[in-house]
Order: structure tokens, then sequence, then C-alpha cells
């Protein structure tokens, strides 16, 4: 069935609002808690069922997500097929889901999201306040486990430097950028730039889409929403790094130029206190006090700029603080993602392998 024939029959079955899609694999850590904040927004004048719509799209998944979305009330739960060669496994679930909605909106989210309470109407009224077809919220980021605290502060601190929201918003800039944890889209809007379909092989589809509404000047409005959603990264280090890989230098291109200044700053917070002890290098007669003065100082300024730079990802001063003890982590991300797209043209996620073109 084509996606008129399916948006005739979704308009035979009468439309609302808006459509909330979830696509899920192996969520059941983080589903029930997402489905919670979700379906308690109904509130007068916004009733689930009646005015919105909630689709879970089950993207193959072997543990307990389906048995989790079926126990919630008001959950209609969508089995995907298997995704055809040259899409990639989310993209095709939220196409699957976009082909059954009813909403004039559609909120594509995640599952490792919690919604504040009346955020979701909250979020079509903006939307239509802006005259904006596409609206995206970065979420609040709330990181467990070791690695992901280490790094998360840095990378979303290389990612509002990449994506300021005052060039993203204008309309003649270039710059483009939304998140798949919180990307609503007017109906119309979607259906002219193709959907998830013209974006089956991307690897950042939320990114791409951006673009082309952007692009189509059909309006694009992002903007840091810490008081409408909360995203909570329980994933197992490993998947956390996966997921990274896959996307992270498709979305900050000069990822190995970087990788090596953070490479830089390491040494520098290292070895600057080493060569004021005396440790890696002793002159003759000793470190002078200026000289190890002006050390002390170029120590103390760098770490104020890795600070600085680390603050600009919002998040809480104990983290920021924390990643600057991830630099070097955060560099070895960078270098395995800019491998796997520019050599190995390789990169896994949620048990697929998917090609770049990177």
């Amino acid at each position: 069935m084509d996606e008129q024939q399916n948006e005739d029959q979704a308009g035979e079955q009468g439309s609302c609002e808006l459509t909330v899609i979830l696509p899920v694999r192996n969520e059941e850590h983080s589903l029930g808690e997402c489905l919670a904040s979700l379906v308690a927004q109904s509130e007068e004048g916004w009733r689930l069922g009646r005015h919105w719509e909630l689709l879970v799209v089950d993207d193959g998944s072997t543990d307990r997500t389906a048995d989790i979305a079926r126990g919630v009330d008001g959950v209609t739960l969508l089995k995907a097929a298997a995704p055809p060669e040259d899409w990639t496994g989310k993209a095709h679930a939220c196409w699957t889901g976009s082909q059954q909605a009813r909403g004039q909106w559609l909120l594509f989210t995640g599952a490792d999201t919690v919604h504040a309470a009346g955020s979701l109407s909250r979020s079509v009224v903006e939307a239509q306040r802006h005259s904006v077809g596409m609206l995206s919220w970065s979420p609040l980021q709330r990181a467990s486990g070791l690695v992901a605290r280490l790094v998360m502060p840095l990378i979303f601190s290389e990612l509002a430097t990449a994506y300021p929201p005052r060039l993203v918003n204008d309309p003649e800039h270039r710059i483009a950028v939304a998140t798949g944890e919180f990307l609503l889209v007017r109906r119309d809007a979607y259906r002219k730039i193709g959907g998830h379909a013209a974006v089956a092989t991307s690897l950042v589809a939320d990114v791409d889409m951006a673009f082309s509404i952007k692009r189509q000047r059909l309006g694009l409005r992002f903007r840091y929403a810490p008081e409408m959603v909360t995203a909570r990264i329980t994933r197992s280090a490993g998947e956390f790094w996966d997921g990274w890989v896959k996307s992270l230098a498709l979305l900050i291109r000069n990822a190995l130029p970087l990788a090596l200044w953070r490479l830089l700053d390491v040494a520098l917070v290292v070895l600057l206190p080493l060569l004021v002890m005396g440790f890696v290098w002793q002159p003759v007669g000793g470190l002078q006090p200026l000289g190890r003065a002006l050390l002390i100082l170029i120590w103390l300024r760098t770490l104020l700029r890795i600070w600085r730079r680390s603050a600009r990802s919002s998040f809480a001063a104990p983290d920021v603080a924390l990643g600057i003890l991830g630099l070097p982590v955060f560099a070895a991300l960078l270098i395995h993602s800019w491998y796997a797209h520019a050599v190995f043209h390789r990169v896994q996620w949620k048990g697929r392998v998917y090609a770049s073109k990177a």
C-alpha cells in the first residue's frame, strides 16, 4: 500500500491532533518509564485516544519490550517488518508508524525519554506559534555508567558549538540539526520532504530531515528544553559506545583533528604538573620560580579553557568537572568513529551492520 492510500485510510478512520511514534528495539529497561510519562499527558481537551494517539513500533525486539507496550492502556503496538536492504531499522520503524498515524502532527521520540506533564500539547502550541514545520527539543541528559558520564559533557559541548540554536533557527543560515529524542513535524511538511523514506539509508536521519525542512523553507525550530523532556542514558557501555561511533563523525565533521586537539589537552593537563615538580625534565640548576609560575599559569589556563568549553553542554558542574577526566576517552571515541566511517565504511548498532557513505 503506498503512502497516499495510507493517508486516505487514516482519513477514513478519523484524524486527531497528534500522533506520538515511538520506535523501539530491545528497550525493556527504559520503555516503561517513558510510556508512563506519555500516557500521563492526558488533560482537559487533550485526551489520549481522542485528541492524540500513541503508537509503539517494535523493530524486532527479542526481550520484553513488546510485552511492556501491550500492558499499557492507550498504547497501540505495531510490528515493523524486517527493514529492506537499503533502510536502517529505526528509519523503517518510524516510517511504519507514520503510515498508520492519524495525527496532524507527528512526534518521533525515543524509549529513553521522560516527558514532563503537558509537554506534548505545549510542543504543538510552540510549533504553531513560531509557524514552523518542524520543532525539535534537545532534552536534559541524565547519564548513568562511568563511560557515559565521562564523555557526555564533552560530546554535547562540541555539538552545542557546531549547532548553535541561534543559527539553526535562522532561515537564512544553512546550519540545521534535530534530535530523534524529540522530533515534532507537521504532517504535510513530513510528506513534502518525503518522510523517513527520503532518509532511509541515513545514520543521522533526524539531522538530514532537518536539513530538508530548512532547504524547502518549511520552518525549523530547535532549542534546549530541559523543562520539557529528559533523556536517561541507561544503555550498557558497549551499546553507548556503538551508538556514538555510529553518528559522532557524521555530526562533527572534523572528528579526527578534534581528537588530536583533545589529546594535546590531555598532554598539557598531565605533563605540566610533572614539569613543575621536576619529574619529566630537570634543567641544570633546577627550574626557576618564574618558570614554575609560568607553567602553573598555563596549566590553570588550560583547565579553565576546557571547563568553559565543556560547560556549553549545559550539564551540571560536577558532570562538567568529571568530563575533564574523560578527554582521552572522548578522543578515542572520535578516532573510532572517524575510522569506522572514513576507512572501514561500516558501523554496528543494535545487532545490525550498516554501510557508511561518509
